[in-house]
């Protein structure tokens, strides 16, 4: 069972948004999120494997100890459809 998930998530107290990736440490997208929100995270999307585009940066190595910062900025994350942008970094959660 593959558990690659990509989340983009906001922190409204500090106004920043991130796209934080998820390659071993959970075993489902849910735990994921649980875990984003119990730190005052607002889920904006949930990317898993096999409904995602890696977009214009490449899959995280597996890890089951560490979650991948992939991009931070201050504000929302930039939504046009289904494509979600941080930072000049950006994918398609589908």
């Amino acid at each position: 069972m593959d558990n690659y998930f990509r989340i983009t998530g906001y922190r409204p107290k500090e106004n920043i948004c991130f796209i934080l990736d998820c390659n071993g440490k959970f075993q489902a997208s849910w735990e994921f999120s649980s875990y984003l929100v119990s730190k005052g995270v607002e889920i904006i999307a949930v990317g898993r494997d096999e409904r995602m585009s890696y977009g214009n940066f490449s899959r995280a190595e597996y890890d089951t100890e560490h979650l991948f910062l992939r991009a931070c900025a201050q504000g929302k994350p930039e939504i046009s459809g289904k494509l979600i942008t941080v930072h000049g970094k950006c994918y398609t959660a589908r």
